[in-house]
């Protein structure tokens, strides 16, 4: 159903307000009531109001760093016109707006859920990089460091999003440790380790997978769809069944998760008794568009 889900534009965009929801609960349930820093732009932002907090001697109080979050977007919003186009970008702007709005509208929790900060680091984690992939996933974003890490993916880079993420917040946290304590350092890197994994999980565009169709005497309708409505390379060649004998066409295509499941629809329509095998995770060198959906 989620597959489904995720061909629909208005389906996607609905999914990708329910991740900004998602990152936003986790954020400020289990990760601002530990007193630690969300790392990216919204970490720059918690930690300029920290800052403003303390020069002014304000105790608790309305939390402003989500607008803020949304204000230092807008730089980064006019630089990646052009490297993702309108449609990801007005997505984006939905998600970014509907993030700051969460942020904004859910209570922070004046005590952590629960007492062990260690367990609130690795929910927190896992929650705020579920809702970031789903966003990543539906062709959106929340804005800040994962824009920036679409950018660099779509120009070829080896970063992916969570790993740009990881190199981004170390220096932050550095910072911040400078600034606060090594505590908080440690265990908002903590946090950010276990978002930033789950965030590259769940990213399928990110994920690069090798396809292997077997087929009788389909190859020809098969290969022309790949590359005319996938946009993607393919080659075969022929093979021989070791048991029967026989002739067997083999095609070997690459390309991303997010592509994968419409294409073995097709492949079962054209071919029902199609033999297909996937691998995930496989490196691709040369020429290997990415795509935000």
């Amino acid at each position: 159903m989620f597959q489904h889900t995720i061909q629909n534009r208005w389906g996607r965009l609905l999914l990708g307000v329910a991740g900004s929801f998602l990152y936003a609960f986790a954020v400020n349930i289990f990760v601002v009531p530990m007193g630690l820093y969300t790392g990216g732009l919204l970490g720059v932002a918690q930690l300029l109001r920290t800052l403003v907090y303390q020069q002014l001697g304000i105790v608790g109080g309305y939390d402003f760093s989500g607008i803020l979050y949304f204000l230092m977007n807008v730089p980064i919003f006019l630089y990646a016109y052009r490297s993702l186009g309108k449609n990801f970008l007005i997505s984006s702007l939905t998600c970014t707006a509907t993030s700051t709005l969460f942020l904004s509208l859910i209570p922070a929790l004046p005590e952590p859920v629960v007492g062990d900060i260690l367990s609130n680091c690795l929910v927190g984690g896992i929650l705020t990089g579920v809702g970031c992939g789903f966003m990543l996933t539906c062709g959106c974003s929340s804005g800040g460091l994962d824009i920036v890490g679409l950018c660099l993916e779509k120009k070829g880079s080896r970063f992916t999003i969570g790993r740009f993420n990881i190199i981004f917040n170390a220096a932050l946290y550095g910072l911040c440790g400078l600034l606060f304590s090594v505590s908080t350092m440690i265990y908002s890197i903590i946090y950010t380790v276990f978002s930033s994994v789950m965030l590259d999980k769940f990213h399928q565009q990110s994920i690069n997978v090798q396809v292997l169709i077997f087929t009788k005497d389909k190859q020809a309708e098969l290969a022309d769809y790949i590359i005319k409505d996938l946009s993607r390379g393919v080659t075969y060649w022929t093979g021989e069944g070791a048991y029967t004998h026989q002739p067997v066409q083999v095609l070997c295509t690459c390309l991303s998760k997010y592509e994968i499941n419409e294409l073995r629809d097709v492949i079962l329509k054209i071919d029902p008794h199609a033999f297909i095998t996937t691998q995930e995770g496989v490196k691709v060198m040369g020429y290997f568009p990415k795509r935000l959906g």
